[in-house]
């Protein structure tokens, strides 16, 4: 079967193979696939990750075949994959904590093979080839209604962003909001937090572009940053002069972490979604952290799989949650190179690639 497999060169190969299911795992057939920066993570070494690797996390099909103990999911079942292999048995677990689980962080599963020799899946699924093996527990059953070229979106920009609002910060209504970064998971925020009924939406990218998507989506306001030198004054300036309830830096550098936190009121809460090279260090004025300002980490959204995507999977039937427009683009397998050069350019929501 085809697949993407970096090893230190982005190879599209037609000879993946898939290892056959456990008892507990199952086979999908990937229909689609959306592009993430954490994918290009993994090329420019920003994410160190071992190779050869079967790319892509962000997935959705349906399921061919389950393993002899399989019991929440049948074949033909249309699924979203989630990354987290949380064991289900831990207190974490138990107290519905998945991303606290810490057997479901840093698992290097070799679900794959190629020409007999075992291949590594990327965050425990590698969904840019045709088919994968993951455990049950990791394939999210969903409403057919949904097209898989837009669930697919679920299982990492949507969960991980709306995730973030309303697991994480806990977004009140009437409270304020800061996004920087309007990429597929600031978009998500941004949803997340018109859903959640915040009164103020104000989102910052340095892509003057992103203003039509930020504000179809629920942005009140937008900031250009590339022509804002002070992105914390230009968020006083409108009229928000003692700063926002909640800031979420959705980039990962470390000079807007240190924005987030200074345009924050009092009592205000900073949820860091962006993903930093690793090693990467932030400063801030530690006394301004005395008004009971909080910096929050976040992992995937903080997500309950099993709760969260058949809620999001609801919100996007009833029209609240807006899938469908986040997808810029399909591609197939073979133009990832054209794909990954959009997405580096600034053209994408997110791109999809097409499998099916």
């Amino acid at each position: 079967m085809r697949g993407i497999v970096w090893d230190g060169q982005l190879n599209i190969r037609d000879d993946v193979d898939t290892t056959e299911p456990g008892p507990r795992e199952v086979v999908v057939r990937i229909h689609h696939a959306g592009l993430c920066h954490s994918d290009v993570s993994v090329i420019n070494g920003t994410i160190p990750f071992p190779t050869p690797v079967v790319l892509g996390h962000e997935g959705a099909g349906v399921v061919e075949a389950v393993g002899s103990a399989v019991s929440k999911v049948r074949v033909g079942d249309h699924v979203v994959l989630t990354t987290l292999g949380n064991c289900g048995q831990c207190s974490a677990c138990d107290r519905g904590e998945a991303t606290l689980c810490k057997s479901s962080f840093g698992a290097l599963t070799q679900r794959f093979e190629i020409g007999g020799e075992p291949v590594y899946g990327f965050a425990n699924t590698g969904v840019f080839a045709e088919r994968t093996v993951v455990n049950e527990h990791q394939a999210i059953v969903i409403d057919p209604r949904v097209p898989l070229s837009s669930a697919c979106l679920i299982g990492c920009a949507v969960v991980t962003g709306a995730g973030a609002v309303l697991n994480r910060a806990r977004v009140r209504p009437g409270e304020t909001v800061l996004v920087i970064g309007a990429g597929g998971i600031g978009q998500s925020v941004i949803q997340a937090a018109r859903i959640s009924n915040a009164s103020r939406i104000v989102v910052a990218d340095t892509n003057p572009r992103k203003r039509a998507v930020a504000e179809a989506f629920g942005a009140t306001d937008f900031i250009d940053s590339s022509e804002a030198p002070d992105l914390v004054a230009a968020v006083k300036e409108l009229g928000l002069s003692d700063g926002v309830d909640h800031a979420f830096e959705c980039v990962g550098h470390p000079d807007l972490v240190r924005v987030a936190i200074d345009a924050l009121d009092w009592g205000g809460t900073c949820t860091l979604l962006g993903v930093p090279r690793l090693g990467t260090e932030a400063s801030f004025m530690i006394a301004g952290l005395y008004n009971n300002k909080s910096i929050l980490g976040c992992r995937y959204g903080a997500t309950r799989p099993h709760h969260d995507i058949p809620l999001i999977v609801q919100l996007y039937l009833d029209g609240r949650f807006q899938l469908d427009e986040m997808v810029s683009r399909n591609y197939d397998l073979a133009d990832i190179g054209d794909a990954m050069s959009d997405l580096e350019a600034g053209e994408l929501n997110r791109g999809v690639l097409d499998l099916a």
